[in-house]
């Protein structure tokens, strides 16, 4: 336990010693998972509404279970990651990264091979939806000791239960000329922090219940450059734990279970219409009159049962349940024998509640009400007649793809940095402008470029007579049809190659007026030749020669 498992990239750049600060780097998680004790300090449990990390997932993977939880939860997977036949549910983006066409080239093909690795095309749909269920996703990036120049050789799955992200004060060093001579408050100065993950392969070992060494026969120290860590970015500060995008869905969830339960017990119950015998039993003493009312009861009576397992018929007339008729003695004087009726439960058919719950429900899922019925969706019409829901939810799977994105990201840099592709400093530059492409599927996405284009092309039309008198052609271009400089160059670029291979005709051997080709006769009649007049003995005169 003393030394790490796995591998650490080191940065050559090391931070001054004069740069001191009580505040400690910022994680990229918000969780703050101290172990201040020394290498055996314990780590407090989490108390509250869950008492350990571990027991908070298996609550999320319970409630993925449910039908309605896991309706909504398909419906963001199939809207995050879309599966085609031609297409990777994910590209690299390298269009605003500034770097040479061979750098760009060997980060592309090491993001192919990460995503062969992964079987990324077609466990895409699994990978997404365990981080969103469990909030949490975790990768062990395994090398080659020997050659570690070539890179990941295999990325193997760790299940967030078994396995913790830990963060270790670091003894201070008391000879630092910048700290207090007097050795107080060491803490307050400079808090730097060890970061490495602890992992037990027990299935029910509890990821946050161990001391800071953890159990030296069952744990292993694993470096943090050796995992891949991709949390879900929500965090319960008060507790310092990543939480998944389920956790808001668990009070609508158990509401709208019992809800269920009580509506199918209530119609249990209220269902069938029950009769009240009432039995007159004259002057008989209490006894008696209570015999006389079984005996009655008895042959009246008729509950006979039949098992369907056995075929066989047996008498249960000694039990009597809440939804069978009543018999009730009745003295001389009253009424006599009588029979009367009890109506049903009413309004059994309302489901107002239910409908109510499971709205809450999606809504705390952050998927849109109108796909909770078979026969809803959004209008196939112009955009502005789509509820804004699915506008917004449209926002929330694209913050949910940047999140994912982390993952790859990762990967990416420890694969390039092992093979000696890009540096470390190298890697700090060009991280932020590489940026992921996901296949895209969404219906008001389409409808809403589709109208786009339709407003755009109608602007043109009507502008068109003015370009080259009020108008330039760039200008349209730019903020019109709303081309980016990029977009002009590749489009310029590719109309000319398509004249040239003869799929669209050139422009300017064309008629403007007619749209007709010009006739190629040598230029004779061409657009623009001094017209002849006709020959008047055997010579040509131009216009206005005498």
């Amino acid at each position: 336990m003393a030394r790490l498992f796995g591998f650490s990239i080191e940065d050559k750049e090391k931070k001054s010693a004069s740069i001191v600060s009580p505040v400690p780097q910022n994680n990229e998680d918000g969780v703050d998972n101290y172990i201040s004790s020394g290498f055996y300090g314990q780590y407090v449990d989490i108390e509250g509404v869950y008492r350990t990390e571990s027991d908070l997932i298996k609550r999320y993977r319970e409630m993925a279970l449910h039908p309605e939880c896991d309706g909504a939860i398909e419906d963001v997977v199939n809207e995050a990651i879309v599966s085609d036949l031609y297409d990777s549910p994910i590209e690299i983006e390298l269009s605003n990264l500034n770097a040479s066409d061979k750098l760009k080239s060997a980060i592309r093909s090491e993001f192919k091979y990460i995503k062969e690795i992964l079987d990324f095309d077609k466990k895409s749909h699994e990978i997404f939806r365990n981080w969103y269920v469990d909030g949490k996703l975790f990768y062990l990036k395994v090398i080659d000791a020997k050659k570690p120049q070539e890179g990941i050789k295999e990325l193997r799955y760790i299940d967030p239960m078994k396995i913790k992200y830990i963060r270790q004060e670091k003894k201070k060093d008391k000879t630092n000329p910048l700290l207090p001579s007097n050795g107080e408050n060491f803490r307050s100065i400079s808090p730097e922090l060890d970061e490495y993950f602890l992992y037990n392969p027990s299935p029910n070992y509890p990821a946050n219940t161990y001391s800071g060494g953890g159990n030296q026969k069952s744990s292993v120290k694993i470096a943090k450059d050796s995992i891949t860590y991709c949390s879900s970015g929500l965090v319960d500060r008060n507790k310092g734990t990543v939480l998944s995008y389920l956790h808001k869905a668990i009070k609508a969830l158990n509401q709208l279970r019992m809800i269920e339960d009580s509506l199918v017990i209530y119609r249990l119950s209220r269902a069938p219409e029950r009769r009240i015998f009432y039995i007159d039993v004259g002057n008989l003493p209490k006894v008696k009159a209570e015999q006389y009312l079984r005996e009655v009861m008895s042959r009246y009576r008729n509950k006979l049962s039949y098992n369907a397992n056995t075929g066989e018929v047996r008498d249960d007339r000694k039990f009597m349940s809440m939804m069978e008729d009543f018999w009730l003695p009745r003295r001389e004087g009253g009424r006599g024998t009588e029979i009367t009726t009890l109506p049903g439960g009413q309004n059994l058919g309302e489901l107002s509640d239910i409908e109510y719950f499971q709205k809450k429900l999606y809504r705390s899922l952050g998927v849109p009400e109108s796909r909770i019925a078979v026969e809803g969706g959004f209008n196939l019409g112009r955009s502005s007649e789509i509820l804004r829901d699915e506008l917004k939810f449209a926002k929330f799977v694209g913050r949910l793809r940047k999140r994912f994105a982390n993952m790859f990201t990762d990967m990416l840099k420890t694969q390039l940095l092992l093979k000696n592709i890009v540096s470390v400093e190298d890697w700090n530059s060009i991280s932020d402008h590489i940026q992921y492409d996901f296949l895209y599927d969404n219906q008001f996405a389409e409808l809403k470029e589709s109208e786009l284009m339709n407003e755009r092309l109608g602007i043109l039309a009507t502008i068109e007579p003015y370009i080259g008198k009020y108008y330039s052609n760039e200008y349209v271009r730019r903020k019109v049809l709303r081309q980016t400089d990029a977009e002009m160059i590749e489009i310029d670029e590719q109309i000319e190659d398509e004249i040239q291979k003869g799929i669209i005709p050139d422009p300017n051997s064309m008629d403007p007026i007619t749209g007709e080709p010009l006739p190629q006769d040598g230029g004779q009649n061409a657009l623009g030749d001094v017209p002849m007049e006709p020959e008047i003995d055997g010579s040509s005169t131009e216009v206005g020669e005498i």
